[in-house]
């Protein structure tokens, strides 16, 4: 199975990097300073599962030198999805299948737009990892996994051959009954952690030991789960208690990618995660007085870090 990893951060580098380690045919669509390091000293990842060094990586940033893909991994920053997506169009065969693992709602519909809704499907990741310079990685906490699936819930032979792929190199991958509601309960952990930590300036194992900022990250949580309710998808009775949990498991020192871009000063996924639960919030028809508070304070920033003001 031959697979485009498009991006190589903290995602594309580690999941990527398991597929190379594993024998697997993956290019790294890439560009800049990322592809000299790929291609001069290859990619090395850090992690708490075992580290990854490989002098030699197949990298391009040329789509049309790979040939026809059978699976595309989106692994950039949600406001890049089109433009990736974009990039690696040469690549795209009949059946490609193309999966979104970055932050967010609404990388299936940007996918779609660009090349197709026959291509798109919905995916999402876990881990925490982050870039510690162009070609290596470093991962920190959370055992990894990928959930993938057929926006429809049905299944097809592309996807059950992609998760047997990335199963064969060592990678959690399975394919959930309701993708949608997988995505959706992905978002409630990650919207939570990211806003919480991006508002505080610090990591979990401190805030959620304090009562004032655990009790705002509750209440954020409810904020994202009605809106979720109110656009018809169904969570499991448990998911308040399971993102909780998922938050309270995370390694002391653990901060969300968002948080991180925030306290650097960068361009950040604000709008795909806390501007996303606002407007789709509104959409429903739901308010979300937490999360307005938590975007409209975090937004000059933003605006500055993208040199818009």
């Amino acid at each position: 199975m031959r697979i485009v990893v498009v991006g190589a951060g903290g995602i594309g580098g580690y999941f990527g990097g398991r597929l190379a380690e594993g024998g697997a045919d993956v290019t790294f669509l890439v560009r800049g300073g990322t592809l000299e390091a790929l291609r001069t000293r290859g990619l090395r990842v850090d992690s708490i599962n075992g580290d990854i060094h490989l002098p030699k990586v197949n990298a391009t940033d040329d789509a049309s030198t790979i040939g026809k893909a059978d699976a595309v991994l989106i692994c950039v920053k949600a406001w890049q999805v089109r433009e990736a997506c974009e990039s690696a169009r040469a690549a795209m065969g009949d059946d490609t299948i193309v999966i979104p693992l970055q932050n967010g709602m609404e990388a299936p519909d940007d996918i779609a737009a660009i090349l197709g809704k026959q291509h798109a499907a919905g995916g999402l990741c876990g881990l925490v990892s982050f870039v510690v310079a162009p070609g290596h990685i470093k991962h920190i906490s959370v055992d990894p996994f990928i959930a993938l699936g057929e926006l429809n819930n049905q299944q097809s032979a592309r996807t059950q051959k992609l998760v047997e792929t990335l199963n064969a190199c060592k990678i959690t991958a399975f394919i959930p009954p309701d993708i949608q509601r997988a995505m959706w309960t992905k978002f409630l952990f990650i919207a939570t952690l990211s806003g919480i930590g991006s508002i505080t300036r610090v990591p979990a194992g401190v805030w959620r030991a304090m009562p004032e900022p655990r009790a705002m990250a509750e209440r954020a949580l409810r904020e994202v789960m009605a809106v979720a309710n109110a656009r018809g998808v169904t969570l499991q009775e448990d998911a308040f208690e399971t993102v909780m949990q998922r938050i309270d498991a995370l390694s002391p020192d653990s901060t969300a990618s968002l948080q991180r871009d925030v306290l650097e000063g960068k361009p950040s996924e604000l709008d795909a995660q806390l501007g996303a639960v606002v407007r789709l919030g509104k959409t429903a028809g739901v308010a979300t007085p937490l999360f307005e508070l938590m975007y409209h304070a975090l937004l000059p920033q933003e605006r500055i870090a993208r040199k818009e003001v």
